[in-house]
């Protein structure tokens, strides 16, 4: 692997970038803060910004880490604002294999942003990180963050029953 850290790929639509302490007030109002964009994934809502920027200072720190990745979705039609974030959660170096995770705030859900953002992650975690393996999981009860996947190229590989578990509780993995 090339661990590069956590650069700037750009589609048609959107910039992916690193996140500033200019973001914790967007991301606090876009996404953060709400309990149905936070319903399957593993943190509670913040309660408030000052939540949201602690995240993003540690994330901030972090940066100087060329095997840390966390990018900041920003529609290119709607200034510097991120709408949604998409990470490394998890990476083994042994198997090269990297574990994605992603947010988008609601206003944005069904309009295919963050497919692209997932295949601009994958684009470059294989062809400039050099990892071999892109993963994800998802709440079986939340077929619309598969639907992402399956749209990037991801193959539905099993449920894992009770597996995981998220602001519902244990769940199963697909």
């Amino acid at each position: 692997m090339n661990h590069c850290g956590t650069q700037k790929p750009e589609t048609e639509r959107l910039v992916l970038r690193r996140f500033t302490e200019d973001d914790a007030l967007a991301m606090f109002e876009n996404r953060a803060s709400d309990s149905e964009v936070t319903k399957f994934l593993m943190w509670q809502p913040h309660s408030d910004v000052e939540v949201s920027k602690g995240v993003i200072a540690d994330w901030i720190n972090l940066y100087s880490d060329n095997k840390f990745y966390q990018w900041a979705i920003v529609l290119k039609n709607n200034g510097d604002e991120p709408v949604g974030s998409i990470s490394v959660v998890h990476y083994d170096e042994k198997t090269s294999m990297a574990h994605i995770g992603y947010c988008l705030g609601r206003k944005w859900w069904h309009k295919g942003i963050m497919s692209e953002a997932l295949q601009a992650v994958t684009d470059f975690l294989f062809d400039v990180a050099g990892f071999n393996r892109i993963e994800s999981r998802h709440d079986p009860n939340n077929p619309n963050s598969g639907k992402v996947m399956q749209k990037c190229g991801m193959k539905y590989e099993d449920t894992l029953r009770s597996s995981d578990w998220n602001n519902q509780g244990i769940c199963d993995a697909c």
